[in-house]
């Protein structure tokens, strides 16, 4: 807070607020201009991506729903001029041009974030005849009452939290992991989350926080209202001829209702290999169907599980000693799991590597496949890939050449990106610090994480090799964007 002698008055908090709305608003609008162009020119193939949409949650740090909003949006306003125009104004807000924003100028954001905070204590909402400021915000700048909600509760945690405040103000980091950060983040560990946060994408950053929370005693209570508000609807639809099935369960239980339709739909498969044009959803349906025939002819005959249909629960050993520290689902459900045969619960160390793979017996190489799966988080490791289905377990080192079937060795890729390992010429390597690295096929590394503001470079200093920036800079005619070297 300012010295009471230089406080502004509230008429110019507001004014400034809306102002700087506007310019968000404008900021945004340059933004998709230039997401549309990078779709339209195919910019995101050269990084061994499927779409712009996934270049852009990976590279921005945002969420995959987000990018592909912002995606289409860039597309449609291609064809909306005076929509555009008004925009271009900032005369509409993105929430209005089409729903949700959660970044702009991130520097922006930060500023923003410190004007609503000092607006809120003051209680400049009062005059307008509003109950709160979350109130205000929602009416004055054309947001959503859970956006503004949200932005008022993290401007109100970053006022004890210095060092994510100060790399947001920096623009190291994106509100959406300053979102995620203050739920979690206090003296005590703020220093650990923001060096985790400067390294990590968005996805991983929430995935944490989460983790952390539900690693905490206060999980108990997040456990004990999902079991609470567990329910099952039906509803029928006699015109249709349709029965609607709705049910609503805790986590854990959810999880093995998924792997158990997994199985069912995989085992119909074997038995009638026509069903394979079938759509996705209607094998869900008949491998649901199954389970319950099953279950009312009395069909008792099952064979063990193989580790596809297995339910892994990730938990860090300090939490399961009461020490605090990481796990994916309510400590108290996992201490409950671990007496449960049919799952398998993963005890993994500060890095979240795996310590024990389980008790259940399995041979080498079904137990050396359950860590690798393990320790990538069950999904491709390919940076900004999400896949977690149809994944293989890659050898760094082909057998052939000597490589060993070894949990150092192997690393969970989906089938496109094993694909463009093994026949599209991309390499996986060692870096300085001696971690497996992916690199393009004309030299340059592909980040683990998206933009960070140190990696700006002069522009007087030479491109990487490849020829990628220097290809780039000659085929536009505006000014050259800056090259940022990973």
């Amino acid at each position: 807070m300012r010295p009471a002698t230089d406080l502004i008055s509230i008429d110019d908090l507001d004014r400034n607020i809306l102002n700087l709305c506007t310019r968000i608003n404008a900021a945004t609008y340059e933004l998709l201009v230039m997401i549309r162009e990078f779709d339209e020119r195919a910019g995101w193939f050269k990084w061994g991506l499927s779409s712009c949409a996934e270049w852009l949650a990976w590279r921005c740090d945002l969420c995959m729903t987000t990018a592909l909003e912002k995606v289409r949006v860039a597309h449609a306003l291609k064809s909306l001029p005076a929509i555009a125009a008004a925009f271009a104004q900032g005369e509409l807000s993105y929430t209005k041009v089409r729903e949700l924003s959660r970044v702009a100028d991130r520097a922006n954001e930060d500023e923003l974030l410190v004007m609503i905070r000092e607006f809120d204590e003051r209680a400049g909402w009062l005059q307008w005849g509003l109950s709160n400021c979350a109130e205000w915000l929602a009416w004055r700048c054309d947001l959503s009452m859970t956006t503004a909600l949200e932005k008022v509760r993290v401007a109100h945690a970053l006022k004890t939290l210095p060092a994510i405040a100060a790399a947001f103000a920096q623009g190291e980091l994106s509100y959406t992991k300053v979102r995620e950060l203050s739920r979690i983040a206090d003296r005590a560990n703020e220093g650990e989350l923001l060096a985790f946060a400067l390294r990590a994408t968005a996805s991983h950053v929430a995935e944490r926080c989460r983790e952390l929370r539900m690693g905490s005693d206060a999980s108990l209570d997040e456990a004990a209202r999902a079991y609470a508000n567990r329910s099952l609807r039906v509803r029928r639809d006699r015109e249709r001829g349709l029965m609607t099935i709705t049910v609503d369960l805790p986590l854990d239980r959810g999880e093995l209702l998924d792997k158990a339709l997994d199985k069912a739909r995989d085992d119909e498969l074997h038995e009638r290999p026509d069903l394979a044009d079938t759509s996705w959803s209607a094998r869900q349906a008949d491998a649901f169907m199954n389970m319950v025939l099953g279950y009312l002819g009395g069909d008792k005959d099952g064979e063990s599980a193989n580790d596809h249909h297995l339910v892994t629960i990730h938990v860090e050993q300090s939490a399961l000693a009461g020490n605090g520290g990481r796990s994916a689902l309510p400590i108290e459900t996992v201490k409950r799991l671990c007496c449960d045969s049919q799952a398998v619960v993963l005890i993994e160390d500060d890095d979240g590597v795996p310590l024990s793979i389980g008790r259940k017996s399995r041979i080498v190489p079904k137990a050396i496949a359950r860590a690798v799966r393990a320790r990538d988080h069950d999904r491709c490791t390919f940076p900004g890939c999400r896949n977690k289905r149809f994944l293989d377990c890659h050898h760094v080192e082909h057998w052939s050449a000597g490589g060993e079937t070894s949990l150092d060795n192997l690393m969970l890729l989906c089938t496109k990106h094993h694909t463009l390992v093994h026949e599209g010429r991309f390499r996986i390597e060692k870096d300085f610090r001696d971690r497996w690295c992916f690199v393009r096929p004309d030299g340059i590394a592909v980040p683990d994480c998206g933009y960070h503001s140190r990696d700006v470079i002069d522009v007087d200093a030479d491109p990487p090799a490849g020829g990628f920036l220097t290809v780039g800079k000659n085929q536009v005619s505006e000014p050259p964007a800056p090259m940022y070297l990973h």
